[in-house]
């Protein structure tokens, strides 16, 4: 039928115009020559300037993969509990975690935890001083959109291309292709929660005296904390996804272990693994919930 049609209209109209091969050609040689010149010319100050970065995942690392097993238990259980103060959750966790470790597969998810607690907490440290950023000014938010936009849209496969051209296989890249992915939903939250504040309220605080800085943290953060863990709760999410994606570039851990099922078929493993995937979610979203409803009643009270 389309061919048809094409026959009575002109060849213009029927292949769409595209630029000559020669030109996009030269323009990716160009591109590719520039990008592996940057590489050549500033990769070691970069290797040098994360290097911090790299030690101190490793110092975590070590510590999570060489506490024993019950002291670890222990003092992730306390934690869960003095954040939740619910006894299912705690009990879940103590739970889940044991299971993980009959499985066998303990070690690794102390790996995978390691890597998501310093991916959490670096998306914080970026994500939320941008956010309140793009909550003050109108002109920062629509800078910083797009990027979010792109960054979110992006496949997660495309962030490991420049990521490993610049700093080659191992954690670190592993570590800053996930943060890419993760932190965009911590910016956006962040933004969201700061600029739902009730307008009433930070006219009160206007009336009482406060200046901008005395606004910001103690009227506009606590009532966004709710928000904001919601973003914390999707950087972790999404970090646990991106985790297994990584584990193609030298990031070891439940992600190694289920990339390893997929290219050979193994089910049990890659149901093991994921379920353990799926437990260390269900921990980390309960207990931020509970902690940021915990917060969020403490602020209420105080602002009441």
């Amino acid at each position: 039928m389309a061919s048809v049609i094409c026959g009575y209209l002109p060849q213009l109209l029927c292949e769409f115009p595209s630029i000559d091969e020669n030109l996009m050609r030269d323009f990716k040689k160009t591109v590719d020559a520039g990008f592996k010149a940057f590489v050549r010319s500033y990769g070691d100050i970069l290797d040098t300037a994360l290097q911090p970065l790299q030690w101190f995942l490793n110092w975590l690392q070590d510590l999570f993969v060489d506490t024993p097993w019950i002291l670890f238990l222990i003092v992730l259980t306390a934690i869960v509990y003095f954040a939740s103060r619910n006894m299912r959750i705690t009990i879940g966790t103590a739970v889940s975690m044991a299971l993980i470790g009959a499985v066998g597969l303990w070690e690794d998810t102390m790996v995978t935890l390691a890597m998501v607690t310093v991916c959490t907490l670096i998306s914080i440290v970026i994500g939320i001083p941008i956010g309140i950023l793009m909550a003050r000014s109108d002109r920062v938010q629509a800078t910083v959109n797009p990027a979010l936009d792109v960054m979110q849209t992006m496949p997660s496969f495309v962030y490991l291309i420049p990521v490993v051209m610049i700093f080659g296989i191992g954690k670190v890249p592993g570590l800053i292709a996930v943060v890419i992915y993760a932190v965009p939903p911590m910016i956006r939250l962040t933004n969201l929660g700061i600029r739902l504040v009730d307008r009433e309220v930070l006219e009160a605080a206007d009336a009482f005296g406060s200046s901008p800085r005395q606004k910001l943290v103690n009227v506009q953060i606590p009532l966004a904390l709710p928000t904001i863990m919601a973003g914390i709760n999707q950087t972790i999410m999404m970090s646990l996804a991106m985790v297994v994606v990584a584990s193609m570039i030298g990031v070891g851990g439940l992600g190694k272990n289920v990339l390893q099922a997929i290219t050979n078929q193994f089910f049990t493993i890659g149901f093991l693994n994921g379920f353990a995937l799926v437990a260390i979610a269900i921990i980390f979203d309960r207990t931020s919930q509970a902690y940021g409803k915990r917060l969020q009643k403490h602020t209420e009270v105080i602002h009441g």
